[in-house]
């Protein structure tokens, strides 16, 4: 199982933790996928390419503040996209904060992206075409770490589905997404992204129930 976990720690003992866990890549595996044919590609995602993701000494300072630069920079592009309502940008301004052998390995339901132009139509086009009034709430904790950075909200996305997107109807639900995004540096751009997205509950909230109807399936 494909998991990631943030923990807030108070008096050197964790006070909270929030886990995200991506269970329809577990039902795929299990041979039950429940949604469309995704855009992407599902397999088991690797770590990183440097395998070099378990950082056990304290990494440098500016290295840190490098990443979480050019992290910055990036969601400020993607959020002045959604005010300019931009669906279709170009690849030049993907460029300036990723690398163009980037690897983008989304969620179960959406699936991984090779180089800037493959993640752009399997995944930015269809995603930002098929959702309107896409809102951007901010992040509960945003760090970086060496090359290694990442964020979560709860929600940090809030859109409504124009009919498409992971195979839904229309829907006036202005409904929410809570996302995880773990990035690798390489010299100045974004290289890999591992992304988690609460698929199950952001169709719940539009009334698909999949694991209930997985259940309500299977006591047939």
């Amino acid at each position: 199982m494909r998991y990631a976990e943030f923990h807030r720690v108070e008096g050197n003992k964790i006070a909270e933790t929030a886990l995200f866990c991506d269970v329809l890549s577990v039902m795929d595996q299990a041979g039950h996928y429940p949604l469309p044919q995704m855009t992407g590609t599902a397999f088991i995602y690797p770590g990183p390419r440097t395998h070099d993701g378990i950082l056990l000494d304290e990494q440098d300072q500016k290295e840190g503040e490098k990443t979480l630069e050019v992290l910055n920079r990036m969601i400020t592009d993607l959020d002045e996209l959604n005010r300019s309502k931009n669906d279709k940008c170009p690849p030049e301004l993907l460029a300036r904060t990723w690398n163009q052998d980037m690897i983008w390995y989304g969620p179960t339901g959406i699936g991984a992206s090779y180089t800037i132009e493959r993640y752009q139509k399997q995944h930015q086009y269809p995603f930002r075409e098929n959702l309107t009034d896409k809102v951007f709430n901010g992040h509960i904790a945003r760090f970086s770490e060496g090359n290694y950075c990442g964020f979560f909200g709860w929600p940090n996305l809030s859109n409504k589905n124009k009919g498409g997107f992971l195979g839904l109807p229309k829907s006036d639900i202005k409904a929410e997404m809570r996302i995880v995004d773990i990035y690798r540096r390489e010299n100045n751009k974004l290289a890999e992204n591992w992304v988690y997205i609460d698929i199950l509950y952001y169709l719940y909230q539009q009334g698909l129930d999949v694991l209930g109807r997985m259940k309500e399936m299977k006591s047939k």
